[in-house]
């Protein structure tokens, strides 16, 4: 089971994120388990449902998504 705090990581990464990049990233997870969203499947969703996919694809293939933002100094 994630830890709280990367469940938290995720959920601020996804709504940071726009709608095509929140497809790409989606297409990036290394699953273990069969994933056959298509990409217009995916850009016909609302955001908040998109997100919520996303969140749920990382959680179960234990993947914990880096941020493509450089980090604050």
């Amino acid at each position: 089971m994630p830890h709280a705090q990367h469940i938290e990581q995720i959920i601020t990464l996804a709504c940071a994120m726009d709608r095509a990049a929140l497809i790409q990233r989606m297409m990036e997870v290394p699953c273990r388990f069969p994933v056959d969203f298509t990409p217009q499947f995916l850009s016909s969703l609302p955001l908040d449902r998109l997100r919520h996919i996303f969140l749920a694809l990382c959680l179960q293939a234990g993947h914990l998504p880096q941020s493509d933002a450089a980090p604050a100094v």
